[in-house]
Order: structure tokens, then sequence, then C-alpha cells
């Protein structure tokens, strides 16, 4: 058995990457960015149950890969440790073993509740599908939309599919969007739109129309500092104060060169 002191803390599986991916004198731009990518693809294969024999990495090579991702399981093992990826797992297969525990479980809720359904991947799915037993009480919500996270294993289909595993479900849209000023609503879902795997919605505002949306593309990142800098001196000349301006990044290699 296993208690919360099994579960692997955030600074001792970084350590542990940090120093092994050293020993291997690999080469990276960033090393935090790199282990965050590991982990990512570490927890994809885990969640996913992709074999890793046929498993084609996008941050370094595939026997290196492969190599990485043994030693970290080795690191587990032997000190008794377990991450959130292992939590499921492990979950999934007791509910699957002991129907006794999962009639308990099943017994213990009377309605399950799933927020940012459009994240959920294939293990927490199935771990679901069997707690929520004929599903009449399965309550979801999410965003197909929003779904950012296919590269650790979150699949949006499952949410398109949903009506499908349960034909009885009632779908209600909420379509009044109160974030976004008109424009960056307008332009949000003319990007949007684009993806054809979607449910189909129009979204309304009852915000103003505001500033519009500008569009600009780069040849490179320096190209692109070099612009918001210039915007941003722009703006100082005018005697305008910057803390009501924010730039907004994907992540965080690419604040670098505008750093």
């Amino acid at each position: 058995g296993y208690t919360a002191d099994n579960i692997v803390k955030e600074e001792q599986r970084l350590q542990f990457m940090k120093e092994y991916i050293r020993r291997l004198r690999l080469e990276y731009d960033d090393e935090n960015e790199f282990i965050s990518s590991l982990f990512s693809e570490i927890s994809l294969i885990k969640n996913t149950s992709v074999n890793l024999a046929h498993y084609y990495s996008s941050c370094c090579g595939q026997d290196v890969f492969r190599n990485i991702f043994e030693a970290y399981e080795n690191f587990l093992h032997q000190n008794r440790f377990i991450d959130f990826d292992d939590m499921l797992v492990f979950c999934y297969e007791l509910l699957k073993e002991r129907k006794d525990i999962l009639a308990m479980w099943q017994q213990k809720f009377q309605y399950i509740l799933i927020d940012e359904f459009q994240d959920i991947n294939k293990v927490q799915y199935e771990i679901v599908r069997m707690l929520a037993g004929k599903g009449d009480h399965l309550f979801i919500v999410g965003d197909d939309d929003q779904s950012i996270y296919r590269f650790r294993g979150a699949r949006p289909e499952i949410m398109l599919n949903f009506t499908r595993d349960y034909p009885g479900a009632e779908t209600v849209l909420l379509d009044v969007n109160y974030r976004c000023s008109g424009n960056i609503l307008k332009t949000a879902m003319n990007v949007i739109n684009c993806n054809k795997k979607r449910f189909r919605k129009k979204l309304t505002t009852p915000n103003d129309v505001g500033m519009p949306v500008t569009c600009k593309v780069f040849d490179n990142p320096r190209e692109e500092a070099v612009c918001v800098a210039a915007a941003l001196k722009k703006r100082l000349e005018k005697g305008e104060k910057l803390e009501n301006t924010a730039i907004l990044l994907r992540t965080n290699q690419e604040a670098e060169s505008l750093i």
C-alpha cells in the first residue's frame, strides 16, 4: 500500500532529472524548458499506454528518450515513489480488477461533476466511466475551443464524442462571453472557426466593441521584440504609464529576446 508520503515531490523529480541529463551531456537551449518537455512526454506515455518502443520524442533522440524514461521509472521504483500519472494508472487498474472496491466508490457518490472536461485524458475518462456506472448522474463542463494540452495527453475528442457514449445526455450551450471586448471575441472566433473538429457555436458579448485587434507576422523573435519595444517607447513618449500594459507569452522562453 501507498500513503501520501510515497507521492514524489516536484523538487525531488526535478533534482533527479537535472542530475541525470547533465550526466548524459545533452545539448539544449534552456534546461528548464527541456525538462518540462521531457516530463510532458513521460506523462503522455503513461496516460495513453503508448508503447515506448514505438514512441518518437520531439525533444531528443528515440534512444536517449527511452534511456531517460527508464531511468526516471527506476528512480521512482527504487525509492517507492509514485507520481501523479502512476496514481491515475494504479487507480484505473484497481477499479478494473476489484469490482467490490468499484461498487463501494460508485455508491459513495450520488453525483459527479467534472470541470475543464476538454483537458481529460484517456485514463481519466475510463476511471470516470467506471465510477459513473450508467452515467445518468454525470455532469461535465468544458470548452473544446480551449483544449491546448494534447501534448500532455488531453483528448478533446472525448468531449466531442460524449453524447455518443451517453446518448441521453442533455447539452446546455453557454454562448455569452462576459470577459472580452467585441473586437477581441470576433477576432478569436475568426481564428477558431478554422478548426473543423469542434462544436459549432456563435458567441456574443454585452461588452463594448473596444480597440481593434492588430495582427502582425514576424520573420524572427528579434524582429518581434524590437516591434514590441518600439510600441512601448511610443506609449511612454505620449506620457502613458506602462503599468496598464500586459505582454502575454505562450512560454517563458519567448520572453528572452524581449528582455
